[in-house]
């Protein structure tokens, strides 16, 4: 299905409560659709199973309640959605651009130790190619990989402006389907976005290097390329992205006053000027006007 107009969304993950950064990606996804008269979707991405849980998920959205922001259609849970990720991996399958792998986490570190690749903390190593031409029977322990195109991507992000990334060096064939069972991010996130009509994608500057991956997987299976914008982050004290793993605390937002301070705090990191208003929905009426001065949008 085609949609003509303005149609974001955002996607939490449901591994704890949102947090100040969270937040921030939640209210800049909602102020660009609002801001262009468009629908703001709520996606639910509990595809990591173990990780996730329904209960943390209603929490979440009950913290974006608090603080007015609502879903303009019903929440979609990708935990539901397994038969359309399987229908896209075997749509690939079929293109043979996808490949069966058996490498472990040890197995890729001491390849890339044999190519002289050093491993860095907090940083996933491309993936060295040991299985793409083994032409492997998948079973189950088994990861599906895609084949990662050897040319330089080239893309244009809203905030960050022209972007471009060699996926081969950079990350390498990158897996859909995980040696446990699981679906990856990278394939359901597609599907899903082309799945709601997805038009503009409004997320956190760390996933910027995510899309690539996402722009050759959208090409594999004829699917339409979102417009999109990667939003500043909240940091910790040591300088990196705040999340739970760094003391990121859980948004209070219980009472109407914390619903507000909680935005206020989000508006202030997407430099946008602090409101006076009383209500969520009053302050949020104003950044709408500001968000469309911000980045020049017009009708």
């Amino acid at each position: 299905m085609l949609f003509m107009t303005y149609r974001g969304r955002f996607a939490p993950s449901p591994t704890g409560p949102l947090h100040a950064g969270s937040l921030v990606a939640g209210l800049a996804s909602w102020l660009d659709a609002k801001a262009q008269r468009g629908a703001w979707l709520v996606r639910i991405e509990d595809v990591d199973g173990p990780r996730c849980s329904v209960d943390a998920a209603q929490h979440q959205l009950a913290q974006l309640a608090s603080c007015g922001l609502h879903s303009d259609e019903p929440v979609v849970w990708q935990s539901q959605r397994a038969s359309h990720y399987q229908h896209a991996l075997n749509q690939l399958i079929k293109q043979q651009s996808v490949y069966a792998c058996q490498c472990s986490r040890a197995d890729i570190a001491k390849a890339l130790l044999e190519q002289g690749v050093v491993s860095e903390r907090h940083r996933d190593l491309p993936y060295p190619g040991t299985c793409r031409g083994l032409s492997l029977p998948f079973h189950v322990g088994m990861s599906m990989r895609f084949k990662a195109d050897t040319q330089v991507l080239h893309w244009h992000d809203r905030r960050l402006g022209d972007q471009q990334q060699h996926l081969a060096t950079s990350v390498g064939d990158f897996v859909l389907l995980r040696s446990v069972g699981l679906w990856a991010y990278q394939l359901a996130v597609v599907v899903d976005d082309a799945a709601q009509g997805i038009t503009h994608v409004v997320r956190g500057e760390d996933l910027a290097d995510n899309t690539p991956r996402q722009l050759l997987l959208q090409q594999a299976l004829g699917l339409p390329t979102p417009i999109y914008m990667h939003t500043s982050l909240v940091l910790a004290a040591d300088g990196k992205k705040l999340s739970k793993q760094n003391g990121a605390q859980p948004l209070e937002v219980a009472t109407s006053e914390q619903g507000l301070a909680a935005l206020q705090a989000a508006a202030k990191v997407l430099q946008l000027q602090p409101s006076h208003a009383k209500t969520c929905a009053q302050a949020l009426a104003e950044w709408v006007m500001q968000w469309r001065d911000k980045w020049g949008i017009t009708g």
